[in-house]
């Protein structure tokens, strides 16, 4: 009996180990927005989102939109600089440049280069820089938006992605044999193996993920090997966004903010 006691603590013990711990954000407030999807929240609480392809910038005092059917469907909106918001549009090889007014300053055609590309991944880059990947030749580069200059850097990319992200200083992608991969300015690219699979993702620190599955919000810490379960009263999750602790979750309803602190 002493031998079962001793094997069933074991086995809760193990069990009770490779569940997710659980994280409990704060409700901060809501908002009621009728959108397609959401892009995301900026430091000065302006709300970004997309309706009938187009896109809204919206606040307590004001709306503001910007539209160009011309270009076909948005593909992205990268809002980590909002005073140059950058809108993709795959389908015509395109990105446009916005200030913070939603008015457009620069648009690039990246068909009409002296190297033409292809261009099925952007972002924003440091230096006035848009990161690229170049599907043409399946390799990642950097554009100039000041000198217009194109410029390949590291090694093709033979696997294709299921997710990507950019920030000043990397490139980083999920890819659909489940390597996470980062690239510097410099070209250099490390990776490691993941075991997550997921419907929407967020990168939010070096090896550390949110990721949306089966209607569950979870975050994984490679680097500590932890996992936790978000607890939120949602059921019904479209998409999220976390940025300066401030974790939003867009539903049918609208956008509902929440305090959260990631260990």
């Amino acid at each position: 009996m002493k031998k079962l006691a001793y094997l069933f603590l074991f086995l809760t013990t193990v069990l009770g180990f490779s569940q997710s711990l659980k994280l409990v954000p704060i409700r901060i407030d809501s908002i009621a927005i009728k959108a397609d999807l959401f892009v995301g929240l900026d430091g000065f609480k302006n709300y970004y989102y997309i309706k009938n392809n187009v896109l809204f910038k919206k606040n307590t005092k004001t709306i503001l939109q910007y539209q160009a059917f011309s270009l076909g469907a948005i593909t992205k909106v990268d809002i980590i600089n909002p005073l140059k918001i950058i809108v993709f549009y795959e389908a015509f090889n395109t990105a446009v440049i916005l200030d913070n007014q939603l008015n457009e300053v620069q648009r690039i055609d990246f068909s009409k280069l002296d190297n033409s590309i292809v261009v099925s991944a952007l972002g924003i880059a440091g230096q006035n820089k848009l990161w690229i990947f170049n599907s043409l030749k399946q390799q990642l580069g950097l554009y100039d938006l000041v000198t217009t200059q194109y410029q390949e850097i590291g090694n093709p990319i033979g696997e294709g992605f299921s997710y990507y992200q950019t920030d000043y200083n990397y490139f980083q992608w999920i890819s659909k044999n489940k390597q996470w991969n980062t690239c510097n300015l410099y070209g250099k690219i490390s990776s490691f193996t993941i075991d997550s699979t997921f419907t929407d993702c967020q990168i939010i620190a070096e090896n550390k993920i949110i990721f949306l599955k089966d209607n569950a919000l979870l975050v994984r810490d490679y680097t500590n090997d932890k996992q936790y379960q978000i607890q939120i009263v949602e059921k019904s999750l479209r998409n999220f966004y976390y940025k300066d602790q401030i974790l939003s979750i867009f539903t049918n309803e609208g956008i509902t903010n929440y305090k959260l602190t990631i260990p």
